[in-house]
């Protein structure tokens, strides 16, 4: 499931997972380190909800 940064609409793909931010292609939203932030505008993990596609 992908989920959306709810600041700036950045979506976390876990296909493709966050290489920059030391997130490895195939991570879960829910695998990812508490204090992972949004790659485009900084806001915490909390700031994400689930995106229905």
């Amino acid at each position: 499931m992908k989920y959306i940064c709810t600041a700036c609409d950045y979506i976390y793909d876990p296909v493709a997972g966050d290489p920059e931010s030391g997130i490895d292609p195939g991570t879960a939203f829910e695998d990812i380190p508490e204090d992972w932030i949004c790659p485009l505008c900084g806001v915490g993990k909390e700031d994400f909800e689930p995106l229905d596609e």
